[in-house]
């Protein structure tokens, strides 16, 4: 008989937090993983339990009982934060290792995996390599287990749309490096959120890595001009000769008030096309993800319900 319980990790996070929500309006049992509890917002029929991926403690207690489990953590933080030391890669690869061995000892079959997309030919960043490192060995463990990759999620609280539009609503003269004519599919957070909480559901996600994205294909330059549009805001773009991410990455973050470490990677994963290899995901789980201007408008609302934007 299968167990009914499903565990999400990070759920003190963007991601974890949006799809905690989600199962519970579906009524399914949903128990919340989080090194610190207290910053998990208290919901009714959430269990709360305390635990750290990176040194493998809470993890037979968190998963005891539960059929799946939602990995949604990864780090990102500079050398030595969270418990760990080492680079954001072996700290990703430690806590995957450490909770695949604590899923399968406690019987899970599957576990579901947000990861990002790769470009054609592979990685060629530590981020991206790290993502998809942790979801082979999440898949290896348990091979039931799904993973989806997913580029830039359009939503108030993605790290990525929030540099966007800091950098629309700081800056009249947008420069732009040599990536900005570089593509990607971004997707509205309530399908990557739809997806996830589907892929239980969804027999033909079991033990596959499927890409997920919205429908519009979008260079990076063209995604910027689409929410100054959106913003009601003028800017001109400026067009860069080099990539110039370490210095551009220095400059965004003093804009943006992102830590560095968190602005480095994310523009080095820029300098290439990230598209899904496919379309399948879109068949197997039948759902029409939201356009891309629809996805701002909505990301824009939330972010005003919240907290004034100084360009609207």
């Amino acid at each position: 008989m299968a167990l009914a319980m499903e565990l999400v990790t990070g759920a003190s996070g963007y991601v974890g937090g949006l799809l905690v929500d989600r199962l519970v309006r579906d009524g399914r049992e949903v128990r919340a993983l989080a090194r610190d509890p207290a910053r998990v917002e208290p919901r009714t029929g959430v269990e709360l339990v305390r635990g750290d991926l990176l040194r493998g403690r809470g993890l037979r207690r968190a998963l005891d009982g539960c059929s799946t489990a939602y990995y949604l953590v990864h780090s990102m933080e500079a050398a030595g934060s969270n418990g760990g030391a080492g680079d954001f890669a072996s700290r990703d690869r430690r806590a995957a290792r450490n909770f695949a061995r604590a899923a399968r000892a406690a019987g899970v079959s599957r576990i579901v995996y947000l990861g990002g997309l790769v470009p054609a030919g592979g990685p060629r960043s530590p981020h991206l390599a790290s993502r998809l490192e942790v979801e082979e060995i999440l898949l290896d463990a348990l091979p039931r287990s799904t993973a989806l990759r997913a580029s830039i999620l359009i939503g108030a609280r993605s790290s990525s749309f929030r540099i966007l539009v800091r950098l629309v609503e700081r800056l009249r003269f947008l420069p732009l490096p040599s990536w900005r004519r570089n593509r990607t599919q971004p997707i509205d957070e309530r399908d990557a959120v739809e997806y996830l909480a589907r892929s239980l559901e969804t027999r033909g996600a079991e033990g596959r890595s499927l890409d997920i994205g919205g429908p519009d294909v979008l260079s990076y330059a063209e995604m910027i001009k689409r929410i100054a549009d959106l913003m009601g805001v003028a800017r001109t773009p400026v067009g860069l000769g080099l990539s110039q991410t370490p210095s551009a990455s220095a400059v965004v973050s003093a804009l943006t008030n992102q830590p560095v470490d968190l602005v480095r990677p994310l523009m080095e994963s820029l300098e290439h096309d990230l598209l899904p290899r496919d379309e399948e995901a879109r068949s197997i789980y039948r759902l029409r993800p939201r356009r891309f201007d629809r996805a701002v408008e909505h990301a824009l609302r939330d972010w005003e319900s919240r907290e004034a934007l100084a360009a609207r």
